[in-house]
C-alpha cells in the first residue's frame, strides 16, 4: 500500500522513465535498420530447408524461447539449442540446411562462442542478433542485425531495454518472414486450433450444434403441453417443429408459449401447430460457428440483440440440430 504520495509520484516517474526508454531505443533501432541486412536475414529464414534453430545464454535464451516459438507460430519450422547442452551432445540437433540465429548481445559469450566451429563445420549460415559488429560471433555469421540500445534501463546494468530490442527485433523479422511466405490468417488458425482466432477459423456449426435428445423436436399437431415437456427434456430454450414429412415447419421458444399463455390461459387445447413462428432464422451445418453467431443476430428483431437459438436444417429443410448462442459464448465464439 502507498502511503506516502511522494513515493508514489516517484515510482510512477520511474515506470514511465523505463517505457520511455525502451520506446527510444526501439525507435533507434527501427531507424538503423538497413536494407541489405535486413533483406538477407529474411532470405535465409525464408529459403531455410531445414529448421530455423535459435540460441541464445542467460536472458539471451529466454528470448531466443520467445523467438523460435513465435516463427513455429507462424509458418516456419524453428527450435531453441542451448547451447551449454549442445557442447555435450545436441549439437547433434542441426543438420545441413539449417539456419542458425545466435543471440548475443555481448557477441562474447563464451557458451555461444563454443559452438561455433561445429555450426562453421556443418556451413550452416548465422543470424547474428548483437551489439558488436566487432565480435567473434558477428565474425563468425553470415550477417549481423544491429540490436544495440544506448543504455540499460536498469542503472547498474542488468539486461533490460536491450532484451526488449531483442524481442521487438525477433518479432520483426518473423512478422516480415510471415508475410513474406504468405502465412494467411487461415494458416494460423490451423496450428492454434484450441485459441480463439483459431475456434473463430476452424469450428463450424456442426461441430457446436445440439442434437440428439439434446435437440426438442415435435410435430405440428403436438399440444402445448407436450411441447413445453420436450424443451425441459432438452434443457433447451425452445422447440422445433416438423411437419409430418419431417421438414422444418416452424420454432416455439418458451417465450412464445409464456405470451401465450397470458393471451387466453389455458393451453390445454393448443397444438404447436396454432403458434409456431413459421419462419424462424435458420443456419446450415457447414458454416463457419462465428457466422452462425453473427445470422442469430440478424435473426432477431431489436438491433444489438441475438436470436437465442436457430435449428439447423440439411439441403432438404430437415433439421439435424439446433444452434445456441449460449453453447456459442462456452464455445469461446465471439464476433470481436
Amino acid at each position: 500500500m502507498i502511503t506516502d504520495s511522494v513515493d508514489g509520484d516517484a515510482w510512477l516517474g520511474e515506470g514511465k522513465r523505463v517505457l520511455l526508454e525502451a520506446a527510444e531505443a526501439l525507435t533507434a533501432l527501427a531507424q538503423r535498420l538497413d536494407a541489405p541486412t535486413w533483406a538477407l536475414s529474411v532470405s535465409l529464414v525464408l529459403n531455410t530447408t531445414g529448421r530455423v534453430v535459435v540460441t541464445g545464454m542467460g536472458k539471451s535464451g529466454a528470448v531466443g524461447h520467445k523467438l523460435a516459438s513465435t516463427l513455429s507460430s507462424l509458418g516456419t519450422h524453428a527450435l531453441f539449442l542451448h547451447p551449454a547442452e549442445a557442447v555435450h551432445g545436441d549439437l547433434g540437433m542441426l543438420a545441413a540446411g539449417d539456419t542458425v540465429i545466435a543471440i548475443s548481445y555481448s557477441g562474447e559469450t563464451d557458451e555461444l562462442l563454443a559452438i561455433l566451429p561445429g555450426i562453421s563445420r556443418l556451413e550452416i549460415p548465422i543470424i547474428a542478433f548483437t551489439s558488436n559488429r566487432h565480435s567473434t560471433l558477428a565474425k563468425a555469421s553470415r550477417t549481423v542485425v544491429d540490436v544495440g540500445v544506448p543504455k540499460e534501463a536498469c542503472l547498474f546494468g542488468a539486461p533490460t531495454t536491450s532484451t526488449t530490442a531483442m524481442i521487438a527485433m525477433g518479432d520483426a523479422l518473423a512478422i516480415t518472414v510471415m508475410r513474406a511466405r504468405g502465412f494467411s490468417e487461415e494458416d494460423y488458425a490451423k496450428l492454434h486450433p484450441g485459441g480463439s482466432l483459431g475456434r473463430k477459423l476452424t469450428l463450424r456449426i456442426a461441430d457446436v450444434m445440439r442434437q440428439g435428445d439434446a435437440v426438442a423436436i415435435v410435430s405440428t399437431k403436438a399440444s402445448l403441453i407436450e411441447t413445453v415437456f420436450a424443451i425441459t427434456k432438452a434443457h433447451a430454450g425452445a422447440a422445433i417443429i416438423v411437419d409430418d414429412a419431417g421438414v422444418l415447419a416452424g420454432l416455439i421458444t418458451d417465450g412464445d408459449i409464456r405470451r401465450h399463455l397470458l393471451d387466453d390461459g389455458d393451453i390445454r387445447t393448443r397444438i404447436a401447430g396454432d403458434i409456431l413462428n413459421p419462419n424462424p432464422g435458420t443456419v446450415p451445418p457447414h458454416l463457419l460457428a462465428v457466422e452462425g453467431l453473427q445470422m442469430l443476430d440478424e435473426f432477431h428483431p431489436d438491433p444489438g440483440s441475438k436470436a437465442g437459438e436457430a435449428p439447423v436444417i440439411d439441403n432438404d429443410g430437415r433439421p439435424i440440430g439446433m444452434l445456441m448462442l449460449k453453447d456459442l459464448v462456452k464455445a469461446g465464439i465471439t464476433t470481436y
